[in-house]
């Protein structure tokens, strides 16, 4: 792998060597999808040996609310307890994963760089990828010790609702490109986008098998799309895949763009903010 790649990635045969060594890391299973609620279910039905569950709407998230989105930012305090009970320590490297190209996992990739901790990286292919290798799993669920993690938070940038309104900023939409045009809207009140949005699938950062296109290839996609020296702002419908595009874009070289936590989630229930259709 490339060093842009290794800031984000690891790929199986990494993940076995780490884990037995004497620094293994903590691993964590971030499975979920927006109207899949069975995540823990399909967890003990099968999963990398001594991988943590993580819920993604109640530890990776604030409840969600109108004014501030589907899944806003976790209070600090609230993370860090959270990260204790995975069994977390100070210095210890963490892996994510989940089940589909890591478009859940990716936000506890962002959640915790974003919170301080320095190594954190995912799984490239996702569950798939460690079964496509011949790796065993385990079913049932695991109770690890607790850690004692320190969070500081603040460590990548994020913008508010009123900034993204008065940005120059690129802006970058993560989702299906028949929500970007307002075509479907399964969940948020209003069909449509951020005015001046393009449209940037976070699906389009993946190979066909689930793991992310090599540095080269997205760096042309992000370029293609207008990513260069002005400052990017990813969205989605909630913060969550943008934090995939995020991920992308480091890999690709670009690696300083902010995430707009609250989303459309946020941006469609505010009847004063405009939104585009077509």
């Amino acid at each position: 792998m490339t060093d842009t790649e290794t800031q984000v990635l690891i790929g199986v045969d990494e993940l076995v060597e780490a884990m037995l060594s004497n620094r293994p890391p903590v691993v964590l299973d971030v499975r979920w999808q927006l109207g899949d609620d069975q995540g823990f279910a399909q967890y003990k039905d099968g999963h990398i040996p001594g991988a943590i569950y993580v819920d993604l709407d109640t530890q990776l998230a604030a409840p969600p609310t109108a004014a501030d989105g589907r899944h806003p930012l976790p209070e600090l305090a609230d993370l860090q307890a959270a990260a204790r009970s995975w069994g977390i320590d100070n210095g210890v490297p963490v892996v994510v994963y989940d089940d589909c190209g890591a478009q859940s996992a990716a936000r506890a990739w962002w959640l915790l760089r974003w919170a301080g901790l320095g190594e954190v990286r995912i799984l490239d292919g996702a569950l798939d990828a460690w079964r496509r290798a011949g790796m065993r799993v385990s079913t049932g669920d695991a109770t690890p010790r607790t850690g004692n993690v320190v969070l500081t938070g603040g460590a990548l940038p994020t913008v508010t609702i009123d900034q993204v309104a008065g940005t120059d900023a690129l802006l970058l939409d993560a989702r299906a490109g028949e929500r970007y045009r307002g075509q479907t809207e399964p969940i948020d009140p209003r069909p449509g986008r951020i005015p001046g949005a393009i449209s940037a699938p976070a699906a389009d950062n993946l190979t066909e098998t689930g793991t992310f296109k090599d540095p080269v290839a997205l760096r042309e996609r992000f370029t293609e799309l207008g990513v260069g020296e002005e400052p990017v702002v990813a969205y989605c419908g909630s913060g969550i895949t943008a934090a995939h595009q995020i991920a992308a874009l480091t890999i690709a070289g670009f690696d300083d763009a902010a995430l707009y936590p609250g989303s459309y989630s946020q941006w469609s229930n505010d009847a004063t903010r405009p939104v585009d259709v077509g």
